[in-house]
């Protein structure tokens, strides 16, 4: 599990490509300390498994199922991408409940400035969109942010300066492509409500205060 708070950038040293998917070699510095194979990193959002580290950082071996369905089949020499180790059991909860499970891919459209912060807007599959609610949660390239507006298949969200100088995001051009991941809560909301549908009545809901 992971939380959307970004420990830092790596950049991709190397990517070797294969027929069931592709070695993926991160520079890196801050998350080395006590990073050993086995472990799990979230790149850009998407959960990996450290399997081998290196004099300078570590490697990945992506499968093609996490290629076809994330920005890391794209990657170029050089691309900075957002670091997160997995969350340990004494650490800190920030930002959401992420699992590391890229669900879709998302369009940068473009970015307003709000003065103190910028909007960032970006489309993204109905997959996504059904679980977007305004001001709840949603993961961009590994990074926990707020709805800030929704429209069709359009979300927006608020980035202030600080994550556009710790992540990313300030680099992104319209028409890239971004990792997504829905806030996992309203996915088992759905499924609960789905399963019990046939008992949730007027009486029920007036009986437990929602009416």
């Amino acid at each position: 599990m992971f939380t959307g708070l970004i420990e830092e950038t790596g950049t991709v040293a190397g990517i070797k490509k294969q027929n069931n998917g592709a070695v993926i070699v991160i520079n890196c510095t801050k998350i080395l300390d006590d990073l050993k194979p086995g472990d799990s990193v979230a790149i850009d959002g998407a959960c990996q498994t450290v399997t081998k580290l290196t004099s300078s950082g570590f490697e990945v071996e992506a499968s093609r199922e996490t290629l076809d369905l994330t920005i890391l089949n794209d990657y170029k020499q050089g691309q900075v991408v957002n670091l997160e180790r997995a969350m340990s059991a004494s650490s800190r909860f920030g930002g959401h409940i992420v699992t590391g499970h890229v669900e879709g891919m998302g369009n940068f459209l473009r970015k307003e400035n709000q003065g103190l912060s910028y909007n960032f807007y970006f489309t993204a599959p109905q997959n996504i969109m059904k679980y977007a609610i305004y001001k709840g949660s949603i993961t961009v390239n590994g990074i926990s942010l707020t709805v800030a507006s929704l429209e069709n298949d359009i979300f927006s969200v608020a980035v202030i300066p600080t994550t556009l100088k710790e992540t990313n995001l300030g680099s992104l051009n319209p028409g890239d492509m971004v990792n997504l991941e829905p806030d996992v809560l309203a996915k088992y909301v759905e499924k609960f409500t789905r399963k019990n549908s046939s008992n949730i009545t007027e009486n029920y809901l007036e009986e437990h205060g929602f009416l």
